[in-house]
Formats: structure tokens, sequence, C-alpha cells
């Protein structure tokens, strides 16, 4: 809760990486409250009025989870709409004009985000989720320790750098700073 409202406001992009390590957390603990509460909120060093709130926020989203039915896969509406709103976003972006910076750097990006969107065989709406599989991908996989190819690093590094654009430019924009 503490780090998801941090990283919601600096940087959206890991907002949404966050949220999909917390839906695995939650997922791995069989959405138990309890399970939940040894493995991950005791482990806080913090006061027992924000494990309270923290307790509070995991319940909240183990509501989520089963009034929309993704015990065993799929994302949060919450978290699914955040990236359409990227996606949107980065429509917009790709027709103007005063963005070349997020054009050519699509441009770079748009051989693996097609490779990532063939590999998802339908399993994603639009090319940012696209992109965050694959981010969350080498993320996982760096975590299991696991080989990534250097074709693979080289894409990913160019999708990622996309992907840090277009948080940047939604942040500026939620911040007023920028129109489009």
């Amino acid at each position: 809760m503490i780090i998801a409202k941090a990283k919601k406001r600096e940087n959206i992009a890991e907002y949404i990486l966050y949220m999909w390590q917390i839906e695995d957390l939650i997922r791995a603990n069989n959405l138990d409250i309890d399970e939940i509460s040894k493995n991950i909120i005791e482990k806080f060093d913090q006061p027992t009025t924000v494990k309270k709130e923290i307790r509070n926020w995991y319940e909240g989203l183990i509501d989520l989870f089963r009034e929309e039915g993704i015990k065993q896969s799929g994302h949060l509406q919450f978290v699914q709409n955040t990236i359409n709103d990227l996606n949107e976003l980065h429509l917009q972006l790709l027709k103007s004009p005063d963005h070349l910076d997020y054009i050519d750097s699509y441009n770079q990006a748009r051989e693996g985000i097609i490779e990532l969107t063939n590999k998802s065989k339908g399993n994603v709406e639009n090319e940012i989720e696209a992109c965050f599989n694959g981010l969350y991908g080498i993320l996982v996989l760096r975590l299991q320790q696991k080989t990534i190819s250097p074709s693979t690093a080289e894409a990913m590094g160019r999708i990622s750098k996309l992907v840090a654009m277009l948080a940047k430019k939604y942040k500026l924009i939620e911040e007023g700073k920028i129109e489009l």
C-alpha cells in the first residue's frame, strides 16, 4: 500500500509492475489474508496502525480478486484500466508532431512489440499491455536467475526505454506541464 501509493505518484510504469507482483504474491498465498499477514505484512518495519492499514489494503484486493473472478490469473480491473489509459496516451503521442522523440523510440521498439504481441496469442488487449508483459517476464526471469539472450535483452531494452518515456510523459501531463 505504502509502496504502491508512492510508485503511482512517481512512476506509473513501476506502479503497474509492482501491482502485478502484488497480484502474484496474493495468489502465492492462496488469497489468504492470514498467510499474507504472516509472510508479508509482519515483515514490514511499521507501527501496528500502519500494518493494520496494509492488512486492510490486502483484504480489499483479495475481495476484488473474488469479485472480478481472477483467483487463478488475470489482472485487477483498476490496474488493467491504468494500462488502457497508458495505451490511449501512447496512441495520442504517436499521432502528435510535438512528440517526435516518442515516435522515434516507438519505431526502435516496434519490432520487439510486434514479437511480444504475437507471442501472447491474443491474450493482450493492446501494444502497451504487450510491453508490460515483456517487462514483467524479464523481471521474473531475472529473479529466477535465468539466462536472457542478448537479442531479447536488446529488444527489451528498447521497449523499456519506450515505456519509461511513456511514463514520464504521463506524469508531465498529469502535472499539467505538457499537453497533447
